[in-house]
């Protein structure tokens, strides 16, 4: 599948005069935007007869590291080579929900319609049946956490009225954010050959949901959702071992490869990453693991307060799976991971004997919802980091139990500072509020060792 000059002119043309229809007085401007964007396009590398196969190939691999405040580009790659978003789309169609929202087009509690073409949508999928309904917070779940596609048309049909026009609706306001090379023809990001971005367009789009919902933001963090009597696990793995990282999406077609818009916050500076063509959910996002390291390694190296990965123990965490934003396939109910190689985990020397009964009552703790809010190279910033985390959150954390944990790998030795006994929706708030306060925090359910 590649993208050539013939497929964006047929694509790009027709929405471009059918904007001069609809547009009124503003026709003029709309159009001459979108003249520019196909100009753009040609300029990324639909000149001449199209991309070959090898050139689509290699255009499929690209990345780019941005500082979410200042827009300053620490790291990119091909970010302007232009590739399918697959479902990192639904990113779009979850930005005008929000914009929605906030303007009062729709509600939370509200009930949309399920149409015979939202039910036809072809896995990954909830599972929804024509002339049901849904209530719109339930479709925000389902897109984050399962990528459900029936979900992402019944929103489109909801705002647009069908989902081509919704299509247009995601394409006016990517221009209006600036992301030049971007065309949408669905809401869900299914294949579709002109459905086409780049690295740095999605950057441009994880950066405007960071500052233009920040009261919708929360909802990437969720780790799963309960639909139809099932748990939903959020496709985004990376989210629950990288340090500081609260969302944002993933994506996989087959012509895509695996793709990840991810967003992470240390010492209060929070970096957009977007990785795409990855040949491995693993790879993908190992990939991103690295160049976020990276990105935060280079104001804080040397510091001992500066929250730290253990890379080796992140590494023998992950293990190749089935997953993905399946979008042509169903992600299979049977697969079972292989159990991951844990490094090793004592308790710290903690310096007075009540904080080594803490941490005691922490581990003992476990069966219950904690919260991590990073991992030190010293014990000392470990304490530290729950002062502060108690200073941002003290009525919610009132009757959580702290401990920093020293944790053996290999050779090197982290220290992490956890807060235990909580329950889930308590552990979420706080969470989100330290992120609000530009503090790292990452949920641990019950179950994970400390």
């Amino acid at each position: 599948m590649t993208v050539t000059r013939k497929s964006v002119h047929n694509g790009l043309f027709p929405f471009a005069f059918q904007a001069s229809e609809t547009a009124g007085e503003r026709s003029v401007r709309r159009l001459a935007r979108t003249l520019f964007a196909v100009a753009a396009l040609a300029a990324a590398g639909l000149g001449g007869a199209g991309l070959t196969s090898a050139e689509a190939e290699a255009a499929k691999s690209a990345s780019i590291i941005v500082d979410a405040r200042t827009g300053e580009v620490l790291h990119e790659q091909d970010a302007d080579a232009l590739t399918h978003p697959a479902s990192l789309t639904k990113m779009m169609t979850l930005y005008l929900t929000f914009d929605a929202l906030d303007d009062g087009r729709l509600s939370l509690d509200q009930s949309m319609p399920v149409s015979s073409w939202a039910e036809s949508m072809s896995p990954t999928k909830l599972g929804l049946r024509a002339g049901s309904s849904l209530r719109v917070e339930t479709a925000i779940l389902g897109l984050v956490t399962k990528s459900a596609n029936d979900a992402a048309v019944v929103l489109a049909e909801a705002l647009g009225g069908s989902e081509s026009r919704f299509a247009e609706m995601m394409t006016r306001k990517a221009r209006e954010l600036g992301m030049r090379h971007t065309v949408f023809r669905n809401a869900s990001g299914l294949p579709n050959m002109e459905q086409v971005t780049t690295a740095r367009d999605y950057s441009i789009l994880s950066r405007a949901m960071l500052s233009d919902h920040p009261k919708y933001y929360p909802y990437f963090s969720r780790r799963s959702f309960a639909y139809g009597g099932r748990q939903l696990p959020n496709h985004n793995r990376l989210m629950s071992r990288y340090e500081g990282m609260d969302g944002i999406k993933t994506g996989y077609t087959v012509a895509s490869g695996f793709n990840l818009a991810a967003s992470a916050v240390r010492e209060g500076r929070r970096l957009v990453g977007v990785v795409m063509g990855g040949k491995s959910p693993v790879s993908r996002d190992n990939r991103m693991a690295a160049l976020l390291d990276q990105a935060f390694g280079k104001p804080n190296r040397g510091r001992d307060d500066a929250a730290l990965v253990a890379s080796a123990e992140r590494l023998a965490k992950e293990a190749p799976d089935a997953e993905g934003d399946d979008d042509e396939e169903d992600e299979p109910e049977t697969n079972v991971k292989p159990t991951p190689k844990r490094a090793t985990v004592q308790l710290a020397s903690l310096a007075t004997p009540g904080a080594a009964k803490a941490a005691t009552a922490a581990v003992k703790s476990s069966d219950k919802w904690g919260i991590q809010v990073g991992a030190f190279a010293s014990r000392a910033a470990g304490q530290k980091a729950l002062t502060q985390a108690t200073k941002q959150a003290p009525f919610l954390l009132r009757g959580a139990k702290n401990a920093v944990l020293e944790t053996k790998n290999g050779k090197d030795i982290v220290f992490r500072a956890r807060m235990v006994g909580l329950d889930e929706k308590t552990a979420r708030k706080v969470c989100s509020e330290l992120s609000r306060h530009g503090q790292r925090c990452v949920a641990v359910p019950p179950g994970e060792k400390l």
